[in-house]
């Protein structure tokens, strides 16, 4: 029997729950891209993106996943030869440092593993860098693959330290709308992200924004191609120039219902407290099913490090591959898998799963997660601690 009836619960990094206002919103004609309502309506859309990641910089959007945001830094950043200094901390980390590779760009990668950066190393690494030649530095402020949080401010403090006059440019597209950012007041020059995750709006709209550091570093770049500048993004006299041709029209409604949602009714702080409780609910039953079973463990041993994004964890192989399948199929909850997570004893990673806690994600959605994959343990016999559900219920209480 399965009771897998009713409203899935897709509960991976990415894309996320789409909020029904939001597909309300999205579920209309095609509008007029020339005049009219639609491009009053954007111009609306860049003082919240603004306020949401925490700048008074420049903003450009693009029709693109989150690698297009990627490439859209690489292309107006660097040029050939220039060097990128990249901080690796899971999967993601390697994935712009291959597409920056790919661009003809010079890749110095620091790779830490699935672990959070040393900031020590990146210090030596930038001082050891006399002929500056490092454009800039990379990271994200969560992989997504690995959960690694990366601590931005001391990144920026990591650079002061070093006297190196490298951009810092910061990935958010896992991160933005679920983890406290904060892009000019932790001296970030660029940030990317994208619609997915904790902007509640399907897949197919990367944002990038820019301070006058970043832009002065433009001028110099010959790897921009018109598609990808974002000068004449941002700087656009004509709507059309704002997108170098149609606009994501229905993305573009939903866009403003998401950012009304975020800024406007709950209001940032409240978004980000909301994430950090959630997160919490999912580690303290982590916590309680691993001191029966060591095997259990979240990635990241530091709560400071943890994304409050979403959470990935080993169950011992192959039983998160097998709760992944039962919770889906019998239960309608979808967790993630182990992305990126392989070990030389468990290579295709059927040990480990990612549970997700971003964007439109309440206490009942993330508890009942939670109560399936326990009834999943409990269904395929995989050894684990009591008390989880009462550990994350107890902090879900503490927060209400």
């Amino acid at each position: 029997m399965t009771l897998a009836n009713g409203r899935p619960y897709l509960a991976i990094p990415g894309p996320s729950v789409t909020p029904d206002r939001v597909l309300a919103a999205m579920h209309r004609a095609a509008p007029n891209i020339y005049e009219g309502a639609l491009p009053d309506m954007v111009e609306t859309l860049w003082p919240d993106l603004r306020a949401l990641a925490g700048t008074t910089g420049a903003v450009a959007a693009y029709i693109a996943n989150g690698h297009g945001t990627w490439e859209a830094a690489n292309a107006n950043l660097f040029s050939r030869g220039d060097m990128a200094l990249v901080l690796a901390t899971g999967t993601f980390g390697h994935g712009w440092a291959a597409t920056a590779r790919g661009a003809g760009i010079d890749v110095q990668v620091l790779d830490f593993g699935k672990a959070p950066a040393d900031m020590g190393q990146v210090e030596a690494a930038l001082r050891a860098d006399t002929g500056r030649r490092i454009k800039a530095v990379l990271t994200t402020q969560v992989d997504t693959a690995s959960t690694v949080k990366t601590d931005i401010p001391a990144l920026r403090a990591a650079l002061d330290a070093a006297g190196h006059p490298a951009l810092l440019v910061v990935d958010c597209i896992a991160s933005l709308g679920c983890d406290e950012y904060r892009m000019d007041d932790w001296g970030v020059d660029v940030t990317v992200s994208a619609s997915q995750k904790g902007l509640m709006v399907p897949p197919g709209m990367g944002f990038v924004w820019f301070n006058e550091k970043a832009r002065a570093a433009t001028a110099a770049s010959d790897l921009r191609t018109p598609y990808w500048n974002w000068l004449s993004r941002a700087d656009a006299g004509e709507f059309w120039q704002l997108w170098n041709g149609t606009a994501p029209t229905h993305h573009l409604f939903g866009l403003r219902e998401s950012l009304t949602m975020i800024l406007h009714e709950e209001g940032l702080a409240r978004v980000w407290a909301r994430h950090e409780a959630l997160a919490r609910a999912v580690w303290a039953a982590f916590d309680a099913w691993g001191a029966g079973n060591p095997a259990i463990a979240m990635n990241v041993a530091d709560p400071a490090y943890r994304a409050r994004a979403v959470t990935a964890a080993r169950f011992g192989a192959p039983h998160a591959t097998r709760l992944r399948g039962w919770t889906e199929k019998y239960a309608g909850v979808t967790l993630g898998v182990g992305l990126g997570m392989a070990t030389p004893e468990d290579p295709d990673c059927t040990g480990f799963l990612r549970v997700a806690h971003m964007g439109h994600v309440n206490a009942h959605m993330t508890l009942g997660a939670l109560a399936v994959m326990e009834a999943g343990m409990i269904a395929l016999n995989i050894p684990h601690g009591a008390g989880g559900l009462a550990a994350a219920a107890g902090v879900v209480a503490g927060a209400a």
